[in-house]
């Protein structure tokens, strides 16, 4: 069906070019659990769910197959837009939108230190195979990173973006959900420009991979604000404003979850902001307006 890559932090299964989830998500926390508007949420290769609570400031962790959360970690970040877990438990997560830094929980020690300077909420977030911490900032345009091998905090390169907002290929225009790859190529969801781009490592210039302004535009995307790719390389968005989760593979893209419109019910989805692929490849959607989560069970593939 498919198999698995090794050495990530998170899952990057790869799937046959024709499979398919169930439409029917299952929900594994509501808004008594995750509280109202979910934002961030990870899955770990060992399927520990991460999703953070607005409201409580805190980090809710739970196994897969658990109903409830088995750890609750408090802390004093406000509203946080994105969160990252490496491989040895560490938990990276945003907490720009009044402190201006982003956090890191050290899972040996149980405390939080700061680990980046920024003046931005990060709406994504990334830790890529080299130990670089990346962030998106949605109200400044711009992609910013910097090394954490790096003993200097005030250290912060640019990723992506001039800082200004535009639609060039070497602008954005509210940037939130990041991915990097193994060859350190940037995978951006530019929000206002309903498109999402690919910066190659090194590169200051981008390309469309996704929206009405793609060499080969397939899917029409309205604020994408999430983006995986599998191990294959194939893109999976999370077109927050049309309420869907995408997906391409040879053909292009098609509707993979909330392909009946807005709505509430098992089938549907209202503003999901991000996701994330368990070790099964199933699919966890952080469902916003809805204040849930749902899980999305991989298909049989179909031929």
């Amino acid at each position: 069906m498919f198999s698995k890559t090794e050495a990530l932090s998170f899952n990057q299964p790869k799937f046959c070019p024709t499979a398919t989830w169930n439409f029917n998500g299952i929900t594994i926390a509501n808004e008594s659990i995750v509280g109202q508007d979910p934002i961030a949420i990870f899955v770990s290769t060992n399927n520990t769910v991460y999703v953070t609570y607005w409201q409580y400031k805190a980090i809710l962790v739970w196994h897969e197959e658990s109903v409830n959360p088995t750890k609750i970690i408090h802390g004093n970040f406000t509203e946080p837009w994105s969160l990252f877990v490496t491989l040895n438990g560490d938990i990276y997560i945003d907490d720009g939108e009044k402190n201006g830094q982003v956090q890191k929980w050290i899972a040996e020690t149980s405390t939080f230190v700061t680990m980046m300077n920024v003046n931005s909420p990060c709406y994504g977030m990334f830790v890529d195979i080299n130990d670089t911490l990346y962030c998106s900032m949605y109200y400044h345009d711009q992609v910013v990173k910097r090394s954490l091998n790096d003993a200097v905090m005030n250290s912060n390169r640019v990723a992506a973006g001039t800082g200004i907002k535009g639609s060039s290929s070497n602008q954005l225009a509210g940037p939130a959900g990041i991915f990097v790859d193994v060859n350190l190529n940037l995978y951006v969801t530019d929000c206002k420009n309903n498109r999402v781009q690919l910066f190659q490592a090194g590169e200051s210039n981008s390309i469309t991979v996704a929206g009405d302004t793609s060499l080969n535009p397939t899917i029409t995307l309205r604020c994408p604000s999430g983006v995986m790719l599998d191990a294959e390389k194939y893109l999976f968005i999370a077109d927050q404003d049309n309420h869907r989760i995408v997906g391409s593979n040879l053909n292009g893209f098609r509707c993979l979850l909330g392909c009946y419109g807005r709505g509430s019910q098992s089938n549907q989805l209202k503003y999901p902001f991000s996701f994330s692929f368990d070790y099964s490849g199933n699919i966890f959607v952080n469902d916003q307006e809805n204040s849930r989560i749902q899980k999305f069970l991989l298909m049989e593939d179909s031929f």
